[in-house]
């Protein structure tokens, strides 16, 4: 029995329509693009130095989530084979047979131009550009050029992660300047250490599918050692924001406290690998998910931040 015929068998009340929709929403994956719009809608307030329009904010929030959307979904169709032989991917729509490549291309393709005429016509013509950069760069440099050919293939593809910074800065300002590069930087050097310690987890999956991650080419001391590095140098580049933005005591006391744990995770988890503990026991995830929770934090205190110092209506 095939993954598709096992999936079919275990919900037989499953209406088709239904599955369908969310076998196309599957292949815009929507957790990572949750946490593009973590990057996006914070530095709208940052840009504004206060609360930007409501329909500004839906407005790039759409236009984020299309251009993501046909991004994961076209990175999805190239990447099929690898994700036929890795176990945590196996049961993509594309993997299974529930859609069609050439369907999911078109799919892919409807979406990308969706986001930058969206962009473009109820944002500005900068975000639409940038956003037409980051579905160039996720799909033609990273995945199709770097990603089975270096293991340093997300820290350069990664730079595609970073554009919702940029757009979500130049939707309010219909320009760009050095806090929102500063973020970008954060978001850049941010990328390793949050995606080295799950390809640590899943080494194996990566080397079957022939997949030159980090972990898959080097030690894990070694790979620890860039992981403390890159956490050193997010956590450095997000206190450059204090002086440069400037930020008050929210952001501050926050990139502070959760840089500094982030800091020390990262510090434990090359603890435990010069310990030559391996497999699940090493603890890659617990800083794979943490990081997640420092950039949540980070980009949360760049929203809060301005607002405290909005003057307070008279009367």
């Amino acid at each position: 029995m095939t993954t598709l015929d096992r999936r079919s068998a275990g919900t037989p009340a499953q209406p088709r329509w239904r599955q369908v929709v969310r076998d196309y929403v599957a292949l815009t994956k929507p957790r990572i693009i949750e946490l593009l719009l973590v990057t996006t809608f914070p530095v709208m307030f940052l840009a504004e130095r206060g609360i930007p329009p409501l329909g500004l904010v839906l407005a790039t929030l759409v236009g984020g989530v299309l251009a993501a959307g046909s991004a994961n979904t076209l990175n999805c169709v190239l990447d099929r084979d690898i994700d036929a032989r890795m176990h945590r991917t196996e049961n993509r729509p594309l993997v299974t047979g529930a859609i069609r490549p050439r369907a999911a291309v078109v799919f892919g393709v409807v979406l990308g131009v969706a986001s930058v005429l969206w962009l473009g016509l109820l944002v500005n013509t900068l975000s639409a550009l940038l956003a037409l950069g980051a579905i160039v760069l996720y799909v033609g440099f990273y995945t199709m050029l770097l990603k089975r050919r270096t293991s340093q293939n997300i820290v350069w593809g990664g730079v595609a992660g970073c554009m919702p910074v940029l757009i979500g800065w130049s939707a309010v300002t219909e320009s760009l300047d050095w806090p929102a590069l500063v973020l970008f930087l954060v978001v850049f050097f941010w990328t390793p250490p949050h995606y080295w310690p799950l390809s640590m987890r899943f080494k194996e999956d990566y080397a079957n599918a022939g997949v030159p991650m980090l972990p898959v080419v080097a030690e894990d001391v070694a790979v620890g050692r860039q992981i403390v590095a890159y956490t050193w140098v997010t956590v450095l580049t997000s206190l450059v924001l204090v002086p440069v933005a400037p930020m008050g005591w929210v952001y501050t006391v926050t990139a502070l406290v959760a840089g500094g744990v982030f800091v020390v995770e990262s510090h434990r988890l090359l603890g435990r690998a010069r310990r030559g503990v391996a497999g699940p026991a090493l603890g890659a995830m617990r800083l794979f998910h943490f990081s997640i929770s420092y950039l949540t934090l980070l980009f949360l205190s760049v929203a809060v931040d301005p607002l405290l110092y909005l003057p307070l209506p008279l009367g």
